[in-house]
This record gives structure tokens, sequence and C-alpha cells, in this order.
């Protein structure tokens, strides 16, 4: 178990180590992941990133609920207040996962439709049992939300699988304006 002191020393090592002097509060480039807590799906390791390089949201599942907009538009009050320094454009990645959590969250379907912020008959319709399927629906919600908001935005879905570590494209790289 990882207790107060190892996460000191740790903290410790990593501030000697000085990766984390000039990084920009929203990432050095354009890249926003959406995804899982789950631990083995740390976005920054599965893609290969250094600490700076990408903006994550992460919720059970990686799906795109009301809480993910929400924090869509609370991120883009902050790239306005750095505008001087933010990247211009954004690629949105939607990256869920095989053997996930959220499919033990389906026994208890008022949660998850809260989650939604949809009535429990609605949740057929989110695909929580099938990751491929749930990342092209998210993104295609993603999509649809963002068209007037940031068309020239990029948006792209990822499913990792936790077995093999490797990423599939489901949903192709397109422009939040495109159908």
């Amino acid at each position: 178990m990882i207790n107060t002191e190892d996460l000191v020393s740790r903290n410790a090592a990593f501030a000697a180590s000085g990766v984390h002097k000039g990084l920009h509060i929203l990432g050095s480039g354009n890249l926003m992941v959406i995804g899982c807590v789950d631990s083995r799906v740390d976005p920054s390791h599965v893609l290969g990133l250094d600490l700076g390089e990408v903006t994550a949201i992460r919720n059970v599942g990686g799906r795109v609920n009301p809480a993910v907009f929400r924090t869509l538009l609370m991120l883009a009050k902050v790239r306005e207040a750095h505008r001087g320094d933010a990247p211009a454009g954004t690629h949105i990645v939607v990256m869920q996962h095989t053997d996930c959590g959220i499919r033990d969250i389906a026994a208890f379907p008022e949660m998850l439709a809260n989650d939604f912020d949809i009535p429990v008959e609605a949740l057929d319709g989110k695909a929580v049992m099938d990751p491929v399927a749930a990342v092209r629906l998210d993104v295609g919600i993603l999509k649809d939300v963002l068209k007037t908001r940031m068309p020239s935005g990029l948006v792209t879905g990822l499913v990792y699988d936790v077995e093999t570590g490797l990423i599939e494209v489901v949903a192709p790289t397109a422009r939040a304006g495109e159908e």
C-alpha cells in the first residue's frame, strides 16, 4: 500500500527533476482527452504523452455526460483567460476501454441515469455494455453539441484494450461541424 511518506518521497523526486517547470495551464498542444477514472487507463501513459501535453477530463466510464459539457465550458473560459499562451484549436479524444467498471453500475440504473441526466428508460440508448458503440455514440453527441461552438475543432473516438494495451480508432478524426 502506498502511504503518505511514499507520496512525499515520490513527489520530492518529481520536483527535483524539474519537468513541471514552464508548463502551460492547458497543455502544450491542443489535445484534450475524455477518459475513464480506471487506474489502468491513464491517458498520458496509454497514449505515450508527457506531463503538460494533454488536458484530461476523467469520469466513470469516460462518458460524455452533462458534467463533461460543464467542464468544457469552464475550460473554454480558462483558455480565454490565457489566450496569449494557449495553442489555437482543440482536438478532443473520447477514449473508453474494455472491461470497464461502468458495466457494473448498470445494476444500479438510477445511479447511471442520474450521471447521464436522463430517465432510467433511456439507458438502453447509452450502450453502457459496449465500449465501441458507446464511443461512437459519445463522439456523435460531442460533435453535435460542439458544431456551433467549436466547428473547427477535431473529435476522435478510441477504445483501449486493457489486455493488449492497444488502442483502436472507432470514430476517425473529424471536424465537430461535420456529419
